[in-house]
């Protein structure tokens, strides 16, 4: 069960654990830890899981979570148990240098590469996909009028205008789910290249399409960086687009960074009376001027939608894909021949994702010290997996 209150998404599902203990892994869930998701203690016994406490953590070689371990949570872990979660070490240091004092392997899996073998353990991609879907449905709900045009013998009502600022998987989701509710989508990203995919989802990108855009869409867009000139006549068309819509949608994040400032105050201020914009970006510093943390709040004539792990607020289906990527990543942890857990610190998904080893901090991005060897024998390479 996840200690954090605002977290109710769970790392196992009932398809899941049959998968675990298929392969020979003897699985517990702690007595409720599905509660929040909809899956009850009896579904995940009747999949093959024993119901536990939080001491028995104490003899798990593999320790599954959503979210980094709280200090109070390491005390009962074993020296070498893998601990996979999504670490969010970025910023926690102290955190991260906790885990690895706490002798355990953490893997984070918002690291996994994306790469075709590891497609389905893209934890970022899961979640940001149901993110997308969300910000439309809290949009929705905000809303006081309808997204379809309506012809009536009454009148027509007109069809709310929604712009989605970033074309990645989030950004993507939500133009195609604003699009199923009837909407006039538009959308833009710093990416041309992204301009086929927002078009095959049915919206319009915004964009200034002068020779130098051209040029970037048709190399790909995606390491060229757009002059000054450039990016002031974007910003200027972006900021009128902004002034004539009914629904902003930002989904903009680098990762290790603070959230780069799409909207200003004074976009926010020019949108007609009833407006919406969903942050997405909230919890890193947002992409919009106001935003705050966890609520919604009133700007102007707009308000400003600020909520917390959007995932978690659809979190039945986004556990269900979130255990799955778990899962699929530990089934390369484990010998199809002995049952055991055998970790391969060479294979690229390891190297990418392990962020502590034997009492050291040895992900690249973090380490103050150099990466233990790879002959070095971890407590869990040959131990029995447990979830």
């Amino acid at each position: 069960m996840e200690r954090d209150d605002g977290e109710s998404r769970v790392a196992a599902s009932p398809d899941t654990v049959k998968k675990l203990t298929g392969l020979g892994a003897n699985v517990t869930v702690e007595a409720g830890a599905g509660e929040r998701s909809r899956v009850t203690d009896d579904a995940f016994k009747a999949a093959g899981a024993a119901i536990g406490t939080s001491k028995d953590a104490s003899d798990a070689d593999i320790v599954l979570k959503v979210r980094r371990p709280s200090p109070e949570e390491l005390k009962t872990y074993k020296s070498g148990a893998a601990v996979i979660a999504t670490m969010d070490p970025y910023g926690r240091d102290e955190e991260v240098k906790a885990m690895a004092e706490a002798g355990i392997l953490a893997f984070a899996m918002e690291f996994m590469p994306r790469i075709t073998r590891a497609q389905s353990m893209d934890v970022l991609s899961s979640q940001a996909n149901l993110a997308g879907y969300q910000a439309v449905v809290d949009a929705a709900y905000e809303f006081d009028r309808a997204f379809p045009m309506m012809m009536t013998a009454a009148g027509t009502v007109p069809a709310a205008r929604v712009f989605v600022m970033g074309a990645g998987v989030a950004g993507l989701q939500a133009i195609a789910t604003a699009k199923r509710l009837g909407a006039a989508v538009t959308a833009t990203d710093v990416r041309p290249a992204a301009k086929e995919q927002v078009e095959s989802l049915g919206g319009k990108f915004i964009a200034v399409e002068d020779e130098e855009f051209k040029a970037a869409e048709t190399a790909g867009g995606y390491a060229k960086e757009m002059s000054k000139e450039y990016q002031a006549k974007q910003a200027e068309l972006v900021a009128s687009h902004i002034a004539k819509q009914d629904i902003v949608i930002t989904t903009a994040l680098i990762p290790g960074r603070p959230a780069p400032r799409l909207v200003s105050k004074a976009m926010v201020e020019s949108m007609k009376p009833g407006s919406i914009v969903v942050d997405l970006a909230v919890e890193r510093g947002g992409n919009v001027e106001g935003a705050e943390a966890g609520k919604v709040v009133q700007m102007g004539p707009a308000k400003i939608v600020g909520h917390l792990n959007v995932p978690g607020r659809i979190a039945a289906s986004a556990s269900l894909l979130y255990a799955k990527n778990l899962s699929s990543f530990l089934e390369t942890m484990i010998d199809k021949e002995t049952k055991a857990l055998k970790i391969d610190f060479e294979d690229p998904l390891v190297q990418a994702t392990l962020l502590t080893r034997d009492g050291k901090v040895v992900h690249p991005n973090f380490a103050k010290e150099p990466a233990v060897g790879s002959g070095d024998n971890g407590a869990a390479e040959t131990a029995k997996g447990e979830a």
